[in-house]
């Protein structure tokens, strides 16, 4: 044993070269095998969590990645009417989701405060969603952001050359949610109207009654009641109506005092979503409330996700066959290395073979000292491969789960 070890010390870069050859083919396999099972279950655990989602008709991976990711936007949005009738229904609980928007990248989520008790979210700074205008930060969003519970976030706007389109809405931080190492880390959370808001839907500015004539006529007093104007906000104000000019101020930052100015445009049952979560009751429940989406006339899809996961799962799977492929070549590829180093290695060793029978070593001492090298080699190898792996199974999983929240 003193001998294999002085002999591979002294032949350093061979020695480094073998060892780095079957780290690698013991390090990727297994790296791989454990990530891949990680990745499984860290899909599995929330598309199985969510038992259905009703979304508008189309694809349906693309349904089933926004209501549990955010990211993958669905073909068209469905309308408020879809709660109603499944709340109607009493089959399930309907949880809304409005996922257009953004702020500063992250995704806007509109939902209720349903979703937090669902995904048992839980707030670690500041308090939850109180009124208009409120937001809770996803935990990556907040440390990103470098935001805190009442500091502002500005949502982005939808087109910056729309200048006829929604105002970007400045919203007032409420809280930070704690880390789940989930998607819901990297969104910004509102209220259902807080997200019509941003999309244009409802709005507030200034209450025209209230506003103060301009005295135009230089003397100190008022114009004629037909006639005031302030500042360019009423163009004209008689008994019966008031008209409002362009200088009306729409408000792009709700606080207390212009609260009661904002107001929605249209019917409730008509306004915008993106998915709805449906938590059925009971495993009858779930089929009824199915059997409802079955008409191929359908507006709108009711899915299952954890099977849309599942034949995700299929085609990666499926693409891993290559990968297991790929590496059986490899194996093969560094058995024939070391095959060819250990055969070079005793053809250039026969001098120094002879000298060791001379000295008085038997042949089973010299095969033995070659099978020594070989197992020191071996061994070093395979502690270089299980320290890299227990690097990377540490590291890699919160890296995975960054990749998945981030898309």
């Amino acid at each position: 044993m003193l001998l294999a070890r002085r002999y591979l010390a002294f032949y350093k870069v061979q020695t480094l070269i073998v060892v780095g050859c079957i780290t690698a083919t013991i390090y990727l396999p297994v790296v791989m095998h454990l990530l891949l099972a990680d990745f499984q279950e860290q899909l599995t655990s929330r598309g199985e969590s969510t038992p259905l989602v009703i979304g508008a008709a189309g694809s349906r991976f693309d349904l089933a990645l926004h209501a549990l990711y955010f990211e993958t936007q669905p073909p068209r949005s469905i309308s408020m009417q879809q709660v109603s009738d499944a709340r109607a229904s009493g089959l399930a609980v309907p949880i809304p989701l409005l996922v257009r928007q953004r702020a500063r990248g992250f995704p806007i989520v509109g939902t209720t405060l349903d979703y937090f008790d669902f995904r048992q979210l839980q707030i670690r700074r500041g308090t939850t969603l109180v009124r208009l205008g409120d937001c809770v930060l996803g935990a990556r969003v907040a440390r990103q952001l470098g935001l805190e519970p009442g500091d502002r976030l500005l949502s982005d706007p939808e087109n910056v050359f729309d200048i006829a389109g929604a105002y970007p809405l400045n919203m007032r931080v409420a809280g930070v949610l704690d880390e789940t190492h989930a998607p819901d880390d990297n969104v910004v959370f509102v209220d259902l109207k807080t997200a019509w808001i941003i999309e244009g839907i409802g709005h507030g500015h200034q209450e025209l009654g209230t506003v103060q004539p301009a005295d135009d006529t230089g003397s100190g007093q008022r114009a004629d009641d037909s006639n005031r104007v302030s500042n360019g906000v009423i163009l004209k104000q008689t008994d019966r109506e008031i008209i409002a000019g362009a200088a009306l101020r729409h408000y792009t930052e709700i606080t207390e005092d212009n609260l009661g100015s904002f107001h929605f445009h249209g019917q409730p049952q008509s306004f915008p979503l993106t998915a709805v979560i449906a938590l059925p009751h009971d495993e009858k429940s779930e089929t009824l409330l199915m059997g409802r989406y079955l008409a191929d006339d359908q507006a709108a899809q009711i899915l299952q996700p954890a099977d849309i996961v599942n034949e995700l799962l299929q085609m990666v799977f499926r693409a891993k066959q290559f990968f297991d492929l790929g590496t059986i070549v490899l194996i093969a590829v560094t058995a024939m290395f070391l095959t060819l180093v250990v055969l070079l290695s005793r053809r250039l060793r026969q001098r120094e073979m002879r000298t060791l029978v001379k000295l008085g070593c038997s042949r089973h001492m010299i095969v033995g000292m070659q099978a020594a090298e070989l197992s020191l080699v071996m061994l070093v190898s395979g502690l270089f491969a299980g320290a890299l792996s227990v690097v990377t199974l540490a590291i890699a999983p919160s890296l995975l789960r960054i990749w998945m929240v981030v898309g």
